[in-house]
C-alpha cells in the first residue's frame, strides 16, 4: 500500500474528494500507508510523512501514532527535520502525557545548540508544552537564556519563565534578578515580554510586588519616550508608537500604583498626559485611553484625574461602535460607587443608552441607571425608567418593578408621590411584580390614612381600565375590599382634580367584572372573595340606600363557588356565606385589618417618615414614629398610639439627656373588640396574652356555630411561656418601687442573633391601677412592644408583656423605661434606665 508522495498531492485528493465518505477512504488510506512507512526508519521519508499527518491532525483524525516519530525528527541533526519535529510535539503532545518526559533530554540539547533558531524552536515548545515536573528540570536552563546577548533568546527565554512560574510559583525567586534587568532593555520585544513576566509576578506575590515598585520611575521613563516619540516606522500602528507595550506598562502600573501613594504620585503625570494626547478617533487609541482609565481608576490618583479618567468613558458612550459603548457602561457599573457625581454628569447619555437596538447595552445601561438613582434625581430617573418599561423586552420587566419601586421606597419626596410611581409600575407591567414589591405597597397604603381615599380611587380606575395585569388586580381588590368605606364616602384631591364617585353598586360590578374575565386565577378569585366579604362589612357599617340589595349580590356572588372545584375557594364561599346569617359577629370577623408592622425591605430598613405630598391632614400616624436614622420602632397591637404627640413624648421621657436616641414605643392596654375576643378563643400559644385574651367573651361562641355545634369553651388566660423553657431562663429585676416590682426575662435564638425576646412581668404587692409602661431604646437598635395583659394588678396578682428588641451582633442592649401608675390613690410617675443583661446577650452562638 502506497501513499501520496507529499504533502500537497495529499491535499490535492482530499480536495477532490465529492462526499465525507471519500475524504474518510482517502484519510484511512493514507494513515495505513503511513504506519507501513514508519517501520522503514527512512529519515527523508518521515520528514514527509510527519508533515502529511500533521495535515490529518488539524482535519480532526487521529494522529496520535504518529509521536514518537515526532521524537525522532528533533534528535535529527537538520534544522528542517528539528522544526517539523518540535512543531509535530506541539500539536501532538500535552503536558498530561507521559511521553513528555522523553522531549526533556532534547530541549535541554538544543537550548545548549549554537544555532539561536535550534535555541528558538526548543523555547517555543517548552512554553507550549511544559508541565510542572519539566519545568522543574528546566528552570536553571531557562535562567541562564534570560541573560544572554542575544534578544531573540532573552525574549522567549522571558516567556518560559512565564510559563514555569505559572505551573510552580516556587521558583519565582530564580528569575526576580533577571526580570529586573529584562526591565531595562531597550528592545521593544524584550522589554514586552519583560513587563509581562513582571506582571504576573506581581500579581502572584505581593512581596515581589513591593520590590518592583522601586522600578515605577524607570516604567514611566520608558511610557513617556512612547508617548512623546514621533513616527517610528518600526512599531507604529495607526499612527501610535508601539501600543502593545503601552497597553502592558499602563497593566503594570496599575498592579504597582495600588495602595501605594508614593508609586501613584509618580504615575500621576505621564498618565495624564497619556489621556491626553492619545488619538481617540482609532481603535487603537481607544485600548491605550480604556487601559489608562483602569489605572487611574485603580491607583490612588487625584480627584482630577479620575473625573477626567471617567469623562473618558463618558466620552465612550457617544462612540457609534457597540463594543466601545459596552466596555465603558461595565466599567463605570464598577466606579459608579466610587464616584457617583463625577458619573451623574453622563447620565443623559447613560439613559440614551437605554434605546440602543443592542440588547447586551441596554441591559449594562439599565443597571448602571439603577445606581444613578437618588433623592436629587429621583423624580427624572424614575421618569426615564418608567419610560423604558414601556417598551422594555420582558426579561427585564421583573428586575425593573424591584428596582424602581424599591428606589421609589428609597428616595421618594412624599408618600404621594411613591404611591404614584408604583401604580404606574402595577399598571405597566402588573404581571411582572415579586411579592415582596406588592407587599410592601400595601404596607405603605394601611400606614398612609391620608391618602387612602387617594389611592382606592386611583386603583379603581386603573383595575376599570386594565384586567390583564395580576398584581394590579391583587393590589386593587385587596384595598378597595380593605377601605371600601372611605372609598364610598368620598373626598377630595388637593391637586384639584375631579373625581368620579363611586358607589357601591360600582364596586360590586368591579368584582364580578374580574372574576368572569379570562385572566382570573386562583389567588384572584381568593383575593375577590375575601373582598367581598369585606365589603359586605362595611356596606352595612354605612347603610347606604342600596345597601341591601349589593349585599345580596355579594351573597349571590358567594353562593356561586360553594361547589368550586378548588377546595381552598369553596371553603372560603361557604365560611363567608355562614357569616352572612351570623350578623353579631360578622362585623368583628370582617372588620379592618390593622397595619402591617413596619418591617426591613429588600433593600434594608426603610424610612417612612416623608410627608405624605399634595393632600391635607396632620394627624400622627404609626409611620410618623420612624426615626430619622431609618430604624423602625415599636407599634401597639392594635397599630395606634395614645397619648401626646412623637415630640412631646420624647421631651418627655428623654428631657435633655442624650445618651439613649429617640426611639421610643409607648404603649396601653388594648381596647376590648370583636376580633379580640374571637380570636382569644383560638390562640392556645401566644407567648403573652393581651387584656382581650385574659376574659371571656359572651359573643366568642357564636363562631363555634359556623363550623360546630358544640358549646363555646371558657376562654383562659394561657401562661407565658411553656414551664420547662421558663425554668431554664433567668430573670433580670429592673424596677422595684412603690409596691410594684417590674423584672425582665430574656430569651435568644441561635439561629436569629440580635434578636431579643423579652418577657416583662409586673407583680404588686398591693393594688396598682393604670399602668403605662414605656421604652426607649438606642438609635442602632430598635423595639416592638405589645399590649400589657392587663393594666390593672391586685394585690399578689402578677401581669405580663412582651416586647422585643432587635441589635447588632454584639451590642449591649439598654433600656430607658418610663412607669406611670397610680396605688394607694396617689399617681406615681417614675424613670429608670436598665442595661443588666449579659454583655454577650446579641452575640451569635
Amino acid at each position: 500500500m502506497s501513499g501520496h508522495y507529499n504533502l500537497k498531492a495529499l491535499i490535492k485528493a482530499i480536495r477532490s474528494c465529492k462526499t465525507l465518505a471519500d475524504e474518510r477512504t482517502t484519510i484511512q488510506k493514507e494513515s495505513a500507508a503511513i504506519r507501513t512507512s514508519f517501520k522503514e526508519e527512512d529519515s527523508f521519508s518521515r520528514h514527509n510523512n510527519i508533515a502529511k499527518l500533521l495535515y490529518i491532525h488539524m482535519l480532526g483524525y487521529p494522529a496520535h501514532f504518529g509521536q514518537i516519530e515526532c521524537l525522532k525528527l528533533v534528535a535529527s541533526p537538520r534544522f528542517s527535520d528539528k522544526r517539523l519535529g518540535y512543531l509535530g510535539i506541539m500539536l501532538l503532545l500535552d503536558e498530561n502525557q507521559e511521553v513528555l518526559t522523553l522531549v526533556t533530554n532534547s530541549l535541554k540539547n538544543d537550548m545548549n545548540h549554537s544555532n539561536m533558531y535550534a535555541v528558538g524552536l526548543a523555547l517555543c515548545t517548552f512554553a507550549n508544552i511544559s508541565s510542572e515536573e519539566m519545568s522543574r528540570d528546566l528552570s536553571n536552563e531557562i535562567e541562564k537564556l534570560l541573560g544572554s546577548s542575544n534578544t531573540y533568546i532573552r525574549k522567549k527565554a522571558a516567556l518560559c519563565a512565564l510559563r514555569i512560574i505559572r505551573r510552580v510559583p516556587d521558583l519565582m525567586d530564580h528569575f526576580t534578578s533577571k526580570a529586573k534587568s529584562l526591565l531595562q532593555d531597550r528592545n521593544h520585544g524584550v522589554l514586552l515580554a519583560g513587563i509581562t513576566l513582571v506582571t504576573e509576578m506581581c500579581e502572584l506575590d505581593e512581596s515581589i510586588c513591593n520590590e518592583f515598585r522601586k522600578a515605577t520611575g524607570l516604567l514611566v521613563k520608558h511610557l513617556k519616550s512612547l508617548v512623546t516619540t514621533g513616527y517610528s516606522p518600526e512599531h507604529d500602528v495607526g499612527g501610535i508608537t508601539d501600543p502593545f507595550l503601552q497597553v502592558k506598562l499602563l497593566r503594570l502600573l496599575r498592579l504597582l500604583g495600588k495602595g501605594d501613594v508614593e508609586a501613584s504620585e509618580t504615575m500621576n503625570d505621564i498618565l495624564a498626559q497619556v489621556a491626553t494626547n492619545t488619538d481617540s478617533t482609532k481603535n487603537v487609541g481607544n485600548s491605550i485611553l480604556y487601559e489608562t482609565v483602569l489605572t487611574v481608576l485603580e491607583i490612588e490618583a487625584d480627584s482630577g484625574l479620575r473625573v477626567m479618567a471617567i469623562n473618558i468613558l463618558g466620552k465612550f458612550l457617544t462612540n457609534r461602535d457597540n463594543n466601545i459603548r459596552y466596555v465603558a457602561l461595565n466599567t463605570l457599573n464598577k466606579v459608579v460607587s466610587m464616584d457617583t457625581n463625577a458619573v451623574q454628569r453622563h447620565r443623559n447619555t447613560i439613559l440614551d443608552c437605554l434605546r440602543d437596538g443592542d440588547i447586551s447595552i441596554r441591559r449594562r445601561a439599565l443597571e448602571l441607571s439603577y445606581a444613578l438613582v437618588n433623592e436629587g434625581n429621583v423624580r427624572v430617573m424614575t421618569r426615564e425608567l418608567l419610560s423604558f418599561l414601556e417598551v422594555a423586552d420582558n426579561e427585564f420587566k421583573m428586575g425593573m418593578t424591584t428596582q424602581i419601586s424599591v428606589g421609589a421606597e428609597r428616595f421618594a419626596p412624599n408618600k404621594r408621590w411613591q404611591i404614584d410611581t408604583v401604580l404606574r409600575v402595577l399598571t405597566l407591567a402588573g404581571n411582572y411584580v415579586r411579592e415582596e414589591i406588592l407587599a410592601s405597597f400595601i404596607r405603605l397604603v394601611c400606614h398612609t390614612p391620608e391618602l387612602q381615599f387617594y389611592t382606592s380611587q386611583r386603583l379603581y380606575a386603573a383595575l376599570s381600565a386594565d384586567l390583564s395585569q395580576e398584581s394590579l388586580t391583587l393590589a386593587a381588590v385587596w384595598v378597595i375590599g380593605e377601605f371600601a368605606d372611605v372609598l364610598l364616602q368620598g373626598g377630595t384631591i388637593d391637586d384639584g382634580e375631579e373625581v368620579k364617585q363611586v358607589n357601591d353598586s360600582d364596586i360590586v360590578d368591579l368584582f364580578e367584572l374580574v372574576l368572569s374575565s379570562p385572566y382570573a386565577n386562583t389567588l384572584v378569585r381568593q383575593f375577590v372573595l375575601t373582598a367581598a366579604a369585606k365589603l359586605s362589612a362595611r356596606l352595612a357599617e354605612l347603610s347606604t340606600p342600596t345597601a341591601s340589595t349589593q349585599q345580596d349580590r355579594i351573597a349571590v356572588m358567594l353562593a356561586g363557588f360553594t361547589s368550586n372545584l378548588e377546595l381552598e375557594i369553596q371553603q372560603r364561599a361557604v365560611e363567608f356565606g355562614s357569616l352572612f346569617t351570623k350578623a353579631d359577629i360578622r362585623a368583628g370577623v370582617l372588620e379592618r385589618m390593622p397595619p402591617p408592622e413596619i418591617r426591613t425591605t429588600m433593600m434594608g430598613t426603610v424610612s417612612e417618615r416623608k410627608p405624605v405630598g399634595s393632600t391635607r391632614g396632620g394627624k400622627d400616624t404609626i409611620v410618623d414614629l420612624i426615626g430619622d436614622d431609618s430604624t423602625p420602632i415599636s407599634a401597639t397591637t392594635n397599630g395606634a398610639t395614645s397619648g401626646p404627640s412623637t415630640q412631646d413624648l420624647l421631651a418627655d421621657i428623654f428631657g435633655t439627656s442624650n445618651d439613649t436616641a429617640p426611639n421610643p414605643a409607648p404603649t396601653a392596654a388594648a381596647p376590648r373588640n370583636a376580633a379580640a375576643d374571637i380570636m382569644s378563643l383560638f390562640d392556645t400559644s401566644s407567648p403573652a396574652p393581651s387584656a382581650a385574651q385574659a376574659a371571656p367573651s359572651q359573643s366568642a361562641g357564636n363562631l363555634f356555630d359556623v363550623t360546630t355545634n358544640a358549646p363555646a369553651p371558657a376562654s383562659t388566660p394561657v401562661p407565658a411561656a411553656p414551664q420547662a423553657a421558663r425554668q431554664q431562663l433567668q430573670s433580670y429585676p429592673a424596677y422595684d418601687k412603690h409596691g410594684l416590682k417590674i423584672t425582665l426575662t430574656p430569651k435568644v435564638s441561635p439561629t436569629q442573633p440580635g434578636v431579643v425576646q423579652i418577657l416583662a412581668r409586673f407583680t404588686a404587692s398591693e393594688k396598682v391601677e393604670g399602668i403605662n409602661f414605656q421604652i426607649a431604646v438606642p438609635k442602632t437598635q430598635q423595639l416592638q412592644m405589645q399590649a400589657m395583659s392587663s393594666a390593672d394588678i391586685a394585690p399578689g396578682g402578677t401581669e405580663t408583656q412582651q416586647m422585643r428588641v432587635l441589635a447588632p451582633p454584639g451590642a449591649q442592649v439598654r433600656l430607658r423605661m418610663r412607669i406611670s401608675f397610680t396605688t394607694g390613690g396617689q399617681s406615681v410617675s417614675d424613670q429608670q434606665d436598665f442595661a443588666g443583661f449579659p454583655a454577650d446577650l446579641t452575640v451569635a452562638k
